[in-house]
């Protein structure tokens, strides 16, 4: 019996499942984060979330079918274990770095955001005055 065919076999569906139920995870719970983001704005919202998940998916199902292939041959059930191990950890790891980088990213334009609010006049103007009157 080939081993490494068992750990691929059982790799690419564990780890594309995994990819999946993480970006629809993010997106679904990311949306409200998002509309605060962009002040309100559903629609901008809505498609930034959009582009979000379709990048995820680019990456990460990218890496994961990249990272299916192995150099040494897998020898017995450990071995599968061991395979399994690595390359699911791996990609665990990369899904906690895109998210936590998507959010440190969309968290600093919410930020500034906020200080541009804050340093608009509390009042707006009562009046005009015109260049002879200065």
């Amino acid at each position: 019996m080939d081993y490494t065919v068992v750990s691929y076999a059982f790799y690419l569906p564990i780890a594309t499942g995994v990819t999946v139920w993480v970006a629809r995870t993010l997106s679904k719970n990311g949306r409200i984060f998002l509309a605060d983001v962009f002040a309100g704005d559903e629609k901008l919202a809505d498609a930034v979330n959009h582009l979000l998940v379709v990048g995820f998916y680019l990456i990460n199902l990218g890496f994961v079918a990249l990272w299916m292939r192995s150099d040494t041959q897998v020898e017995g059930i450990q071995g599968v274990f061991n395979a399994l191990s690595y390359k699911l950890g791996t990609v665990l790891l990369l899904l906690g770095v895109m998210h936590l980088g998507n959010v440190y990213v969309l968290n600093k334009i919410r930020r500034r955001g906020a200080l541009d609010k804050q340093h608009r006049p509390p009042v707006g103007p009562q009046a005009r005055i015109s260049p002879s009157q200065a």
